[in-house]
């Protein structure tokens, strides 16, 4: 029985004391500043099937059974066990009456969700509890940085900690009177003042945090100094800003080692250590991060001159991603990405459903080689739902053929492909106009345009006839004497439903193409939910699609494909079959 093996995991980890403990209990709609924004047009046509049967309802996927979730808050890694908080409606699916939400992991694959961390009791957060982060403190004590919504509706920052310290699972925590900790003064815009980072220590024993702000379009993220966690002052300027931006959201700051894969501490810095500044862009909906330096004796993050500094820089996803937030993993010594990926169906269908937004599969991040971007990978643990597993090698892909990958449950699987392309020199040529605007440049030339190398690829979450599928494909293009290699998912054909949002999201890949001709995808597919990611994860790109076919009795089916002139060979392909993640929910909502 599943609740019983996931107490069993439980109970391995925990201290004796734990005996006495139990558990006691664009594409988005709207984005993570909380404020409701107009769907993108979609048509006024009824959905032509129910969707209350859960055919869309991720399994591995981590997402409460009912209502609406959004930002991942304050993860972290505590004695042995991961918590994930996330802004919560206890009472429907769509956004509103915002909690902190709680849930307990020891594998990042099961989950437990207790009873709510932060919910409005205070005047400091009367009118909300938004989006924060976690920090532990010496002592091994663990504290929360959070927006909270005062009776003004000013955004103001509060702390809160836990009740009990002995309590293994973290399950109460209080808010003290002092709060707020950081208030809306001094010229600051009161209604874009949120999300504050994980603190880090300086060499002068002194917390740091960043809030996410603005000015008009300046983005800013406000710098605070604290001795105690208490009293915090801001700094005579901020961390680092930049013009014609908009508002900075979840901005995430953390150091990442030069080389190796190994995670630091996020007040780690000094030689050998590069940092990571992130911001959750509300004017466009998406993640962009820079690489740079962090001049402590300045307190000042600058970025490096290979990390482009606006809206046409680095993401981590190209997709439906948003509000991310790192945290790091002292017990495997990883830093570890978590994000919200928002509904692309129509409200009035998440109504019916009775939920809305998951959370993406953790990833493991750092620097890659070159020093330029960060690499992401699926955590290592969520290997242990493969199941049965089929493999093929040495295939040829010639223009326009499609190979079907048998013997998995194509509604729910793991498949990674390395593909070895020829007649590189035959590229298609590149106009250098396209590199500000790959999602674009993905619509152009989706999966059904024929090139010279590419598009090859996958067709995911595919009916039998072809009248709906997700192409996640590669297309590669000569410029000058040098190959782009362009990564796009394309919805636009995924589903036979009108009312759904069915972009191409598209980014292009820093790959080895041009030295050895392969290039690598895998995707991870879990009905409605399908991230993908490009050469071992330099590229990654989340995708929800809602097809009729997984409502009906028919086959999915699962495809690699070729439509470029050029032959395409598959080195090795495997796909296993995913079984269901555990997420049980014994909360008790206020």
């Amino acid at each position: 029985m599943a609740t019983s093996k996931f107490n069993a995991l439980f109970t391995v980890i925990i201290l004796p004391v734990a005996a006495v403990f139990f558990f006691s209990w664009k594409q988005a709609t709207v984005d993570a500043s909380h404020q409701v924004f107009k769907e993108p047009e979609r048509s006024k046509m009824e959905s032509p099937l129910s969707i209350t049967n859960n055919q869309y309802r991720p399994s591995y996927h981590f997402r409460p059974p009912k209502n609406w979730i959004n930002d991942p808050n304050g993860p972290m890694f505590y004695n042995g066990i991961y918590h994930l908080f996330y802004q919560y409606n206890p009472k429907g699916a769509v956004w509103g009456n915002i909690i902190w939400a709680h849930a307990l992991s020891i594998d990042l694959v099961n989950w437990k969700i207790i009873e709510p961390a932060i919910y409005p009791t205070k005047s400091f957060d009367i009118n909300g509890c938004w989006s924060g982060s976690s920090t532990i403190l010496p002592g091994n004590k663990p504290a929360i940085l959070y927006t909270g919504i005062d009776p003004h509706n000013r955004q103001v920052q509060n702390v809160a900690f836990p009740t009990n310290l002995s309590d293994p699972y973290l399950t109460k925590w209080y808010k003290p009177d002092y709060n707020p900790v950081m208030a809306p003064i001094d010229g600051i815009n009161a209604s874009s003042f949120r999300d504050p980072t994980t603190a880090w220590m300086g060499s002068d024993g002194q917390w740091r945090t960043v809030v996410g702000s603005k000015i008009h379009l300046l983005g800013k993220a406000i710098l605070y100094k604290s001795k105690d966690f208490v009293k915090w002052k801001r700094a005579s300027h901020p961390l680092h800003s930049v013009h014609n931006i908009g508002m900075w959201e979840c901005p995430d700051f953390f150091p990442v080692l030069l080389k190796g894969r190994r995670g630091l501490d996020t007040s780690v810095n000094g030689a050998g250590v590069k940092h990571v500044f992130k911001v959750s862009l509300d004017m466009t909906r998406y993640e962009y991060y820079t690489v740079g330096k962090y001049y402590e004796h300045k307190d000042r993050y600058v970025p490096d001159r290979t990390s482009v500094d606006q809206k046409t820089g680095l993401r981590y996803d190209y997709g439906n991603f948003y509000a991310s937030k790192t945290f790091y993993d002292g017990g495997k010594k990883r830093r570890i990405l978590c994000g919200w990926s928002n509904e692309s169906d129509s409200q009035t269908d998440d109504i019916a459903k009775g939920w809305a937004g998951i959370q993406t599969i953790p990833r493991r991040l750092w620097l890659a080689k070159n020093g330029r971007q960060v690499v992401q990978w699926p955590v290592e643990e969520i290997e242990s739902l493969r199941g049965k597993r089929t493999k093929m090698k040495g295939l040829k892909l010639k223009q326009g053929s499609r190979l079907e990958v048998k013997g998995v449950k194509a509604s729910q699987a793991d498949v990674e492909v390395v593909f070895k392309v020829s007649g590189l020199e035959r590229a298609e040529p590149f106009d250098h106009s396209w590199l500000s605007d790959p999602e674009k440049l993905c619509t152009q030339k989706r999966a059904d345009v024929p090139g010279n190398v590419g598009p090859f690829g996958l067709l995911v979450l595919a009916s039998n006839n072809l009248t709906e599928y997700t192409a996640v494909f590669f297309r590669v293009f000569k410029y000058r004497s040098r190959y782009v290699t362009l990564m796009c998912s394309d919805a636009t054909r995924s589903s036979l439903r009108p009312e759904v949002y069915k972009p191409a999201f598209g980014g292009f890949v820093d790959s080895q193409i041009q030295k050895n001709g392969k290039i690598s995808l895998r995707c991870l597919i879990d009905h409605s939910v399908v991230e993908s990611f490009g050469e071992n994860g330099r590229t990654c790109i989340t995708s929800r699609v809602y097809p009729i076919v997984l409502s009906t009795k028919s086959k999915v089916g699962l495809y690699a494909f070729n439509h470029g002139l050029e032959t395409v060979k598959i080195i090795k392909l495997k796909a296993w079959d995913m079984k269901n993640g555990n997420v049980l929910d014994e909360s008790s909502y206020v």
